[in-house]
Parts: structure tokens; C-alpha cells; sequence
């Protein structure tokens, strides 16, 4: 299914062609064991956006994570708190974790995609463990006529006060990172430039005091470039490295360090693209292979901390896990589960509509050690083989009904970390997808194995 994307900042600001995946140029695929241990887990906010703007929401949205790859929305992907003041929607959320061990929430003021709207507010929250969110407030940052984007913040200890960065268009007619200082995000300092390297920038992300040296990426030139200082004044960054960008162009960059990787992720247009490196310092990424990360679903422009295990386990009682999953393929990890037009098939993730990929794995109807999918969109509806060919049909009750919609979960038969399913009807079949559409079939090759080997998550 085709469909005309959300407008994006990268149109609007007119940047240029994409630059290479990495600054090497080589285009290798990074991964990291499955066993490595992590020294907290993580927490994502985000907002959501689809493609033709049936899972778009302006409202804070919360995953967690305990190695920062493969995310688990909460609340069932609703947000868990949405603007009441200002534009009533949010954009580009961002979680600080302040010095007295509790939460500052902070949120672009913009609810749709109006660029050209001008605004000196952000959304602001307190949290006592993101779990709760109040003193709700709109902080005004300057009196520019300019817009106030993808406000983030961190503790200056040189100052004793925490910096807030933004993009906004000054004096020299092009957006750069501008700062404004504070110790209480009620009140803060006259506004100053942060960072300019004379060219339109948006989207700074820092990441502080690694090795001696700051370094801060942001969106320029249709890109996630690096700049680095060893202080943390205004004005003190040079910027160290060319770009990343998938073709098309991308944005929102996050930096975020698991078991001693460091991970830049990026927005291009809702799907996120995830690159890693052991050295910030080299300014060099390799591309991270799709299969271990998963983005939370129409997950937009977001954010990643690390949190304790406490607050971590509070915010899964709270919250609560998914009620569904969604399955990625192995030898197509952009590509994931769904029904169009009543077939089973694979298709690249994101699409709508978005519910279509979404699946409650029951006990088997014909078999309750095995397994069902009924769809979450329509639940009379089960994955069920007619002709080795899978269909979403309406469960009739019949017994060769349930028997063609059982299967039974292995372990993947191209990685046993992952799963593969077994008819029930004809045991020496598996679910493998064939020219993109779902099936069961005998499997005695290795592209049959990986075909028919996916991931079970959210």
C-alpha cells in the first residue's frame, strides 16, 4: 500500500541531498550480542505520526527498554499525558533527569505541521518518577519572532545551573541552537546563541563529559552531523564530522550509550534509522542491523534516557504491556506482518493503516499448547491457511477451521533467538513469506529457513 507521507521539516527548510549512511563510506552492518549485559534499562519519549495520519498523536508517549534497541511502548502506544495549554499538542519530547534524582519533561509547542508558526513557549512538566506528571506549565525562552524547537536540557556544572538548547531563526536569518540557562524551569537567563556554523541547523542532542569532551549532533543539511568541545560554553563547538543520512534525508537525532556502545539514532519521516560506534571520538558510525532494533510503532522525533530498574518496573505496573504484537521478518527486518485485502503478507514498516500489523496471539483454537493470531483490528478475524495460502477469515467454528488457524512456535529456523511456526494441520509446513505474501510451505533450504523465521514483539 502506497501513501503520501506527513510533511516533514526537511522539505520545509530546503536542505540539501542526503550525504552517504556513514562517513566512511562504507556501509557495513553493525550488530551486538544478544547476551551483553546492560547497566540500567531505558525510557523513550516520542509522539506518534503514520503515514496517512491514522496513528498520529500529539501527546507524550512512553517505551521502555532494557538495552535501548528493542522498545516496548506503554499504555497501550496512547500517551500518558497530552498539552492542555499553548497548541494543546506537543512535538519532540525530551526527558531530563535532573540532579536531585527526579524528572523535568520538556516539548516543542506545536500540534500539527505548521512550520511557519511562531512561538516562544515550550511545554514543561515535573515528574517524580514519570509516572505521574505535573505542574504543568508553558516556559517562555525569548521574544524572537521564531519558532521554539525540539527544546533539550543538561546540567553545566561549571555554572551550576542547567542549560536549555533549541532551534530557533536569529538575528542571522538561518535556525541555530540557542541557550537560555535556569535552575528551576520556571524562570531562565536572556537567550544567546549556543552553536552556529553559519548554515541552518535544528535538533541539537549533547552528549556530555565523555572522555573530557562534549559532543552535540543535530539535523544540517538534510543530516546528523557532530560537533565537540571540551567546554560547555556558548560558541566553543566545531563541528567534526560530515553527515549521516539514508537517502531522503533525516532528523531528530538521539544520542544514547548501552554495555559501552554508543548509538545515534534519527528520524527519517517516522521510521528510525539507528547507527553505532565504541568511540565517539573517531566520528565515524557504522549502520546497525534492523534486526536488533525495533522502534516503538509511529513512534516520531524522540528521546532516550537511562532509569533506574525501580522506576522502570513502576512504569510497566502503571502503564502496563501491550495487549498485541507485532512480527518482523528476518531476511526483511523493514518488513512486518499484516493483512491487506484479507491476505497475510509482509510490507515495509510504517504503513496504514498501522492497526492492520497488530496481533493477539491466543491459545491455538485447535490446540491450546499452540497458537492463534486473531487481528486486533477485527477480532472475529484469524490467520488461517486456505490452499497453503494465509487468510484473514472470520473463525466459523468448524473444526477445520481452528485446526488451519493453529500453529505451533519454534525456535527460528534460521535464529533460534527467534521463532517460527509450524502448521497444525500439516505439521511438515511452516508460515514462511513468499514473494511478500504469508503462506505455509515444506522448508529444506536456507532462504526458506530465513523466510520463515520472525521476531515476536510490539
Amino acid at each position: 500500500m502506497s501513501a503520501t507521507p506527513l510533511p516533514s521539516r526537511r522539505l520545509f527548510l530546503g536542505m540539501a541531498a542526503a550525504v552517504p549512511l556513514s562517513t566512511t563510506g562504507v556501509l557495513t552492518l553493525g550488530s551486538r550480542s544478544a547476551s551483553a549485559a546492560t547497566t540500567s534499562p531505558f525510557v523513550m519519549a516520542y509522539f506518534t505520526q503514520s503515514p496517512r495520519n491514522l496513528g498520529t498523536d500529539y501527546g507524550l508517549h512512553l517505551a521502555v527498554s532494557t538495552d535501548a534497541l528493542q522498545w516496548m511502548p506503554l499504555n497501550q502506544n496512547n500517551p500518558v499525558v497530552t498539552p492542555t495549554a499553548g497548541d494543546g499538542g506537543l512535538r519532540d519530547p525530551f526527558i531530563l533527569p535532573k540532579q536531585d534524582g527526579t524528572f523535568v519533561v520538556m516539548a516543542t509547542n506545536l500540534k500539527g505541521t505548521d512550520w511557519t508558526k511562531k512561538t516562544p513557549y515550550i511545554h514543561v512538566w515535573d515528574s517524580a518518577d514519570l509516572r505521574s506528571f505535573d505542574n504543568y506549565r508553558l516556559l517562555k525562552l525569548h521574544d524572537m519572532a521564531t519558532h521554539t524547537w525540539a527544546p533539550e536540557a543538561f546540567w553545566d556544572p561549571s555554572r551550576g545551573q542547567y542549560a536549555l538548547i533549541y532551534s530557533a531563526v536569529n538575528s542571522s536569518g538561518h535556525n541555530v541552537i540557542m541557550v537560555n540557562y535556569t535552575t528551576d524551569f520556571q524562570t531562565v537567563t536572556a537567550p544567546q546563541v549556543f552553536f552556529d556554523p553559519g548554515y541552518d541547523i535544528i535538533d541539537g542532542t549533547l552528549a556530555k563529559d565523555v572522555n573530557g569532551v562534549n559532543y552535540l549532533y543535530y539535523k544540517g543539511r538534510n543530516s546528523l552531523v557532530g560537533a565537540r568541545s571540551t567546554s560547555l560554553a556558548p560558541g566553543s563547538f566545531t563541528q567534526f564530522t560530515s553527515g549521516l543520512a539514508p537517502q531522503g534525508g533525516i532528523e531528530g537525532p538521539i544520542l544514547a550509550q548501552a554495555s559501552g556502545t554508543w548509538y545515534l539514532w534519527g528520524d527519517a519521516n517516522a521510521l528510525f534509522y539507528t547507527w553505532q560506534t565504541n568511540d565517539l571520538s573517531t566520528g565515524t558510525w557504522t549502520a546497525t542491523d534492523r534486526r536488533v532494533y525495533t522502534q516503538p510503532l509511529n513512534s516520531k522525533h524522540a528521546d532516550i534516557k537511562p532509569i533506574s530498574q525501580t522506576v522502570y518496573d513502576n512504569m510497566v505496573a502503571k502503564w502496563g504491556k501491550p495487549a498485541w504484537n507485532r512480527l518482523k521478518s528476518y531476511n526483511f527486518p523493514d518488513r512486518y506482518w499484516r493483512h491487506a485485502d484479507y491476505i497475510g503478507r509482509i510490507d515495509p514498516y510504517p504503513f496504514d493503516p498501522y492497526t492492520d500489523s497488530q496481533w493477539k496471539l491466543v491459545p491455538g483454537l485447535a490446540d491450546p499448547s499452540g497458537v492463534s493470531f486473531q487481528s486486533l483490528n477485527q477480532p472475529t478475524r484469524y490467520l488461517r491457511h486456505s490452499f497453503y495460502q494465509l487468510r484473514l477469515d472470520a473463525n466459523d467454528g468448524t473444526t477445520r477451521f481452528a485446526q488451519d488457524a493453529t500453529f505451533h512456535r519454534t525456535a527460528g529456523l534460521a535464529d533460534p533467538s527467534w521463532s517460527s511456526f509450524r502448521s497444525h494441520s500439516h505439521p511438515d509446513r511452516y508460515i514462511r513469506h513468499y514473494a511478500y505474501q504469508l503462506r505455509i510451505d515444506p522448508i529444506s533450504t536456507a532462504t526458506g529457513r530465513a523466510d520463515a523465521t520472525f521476531s515476536v514483539w510490539y
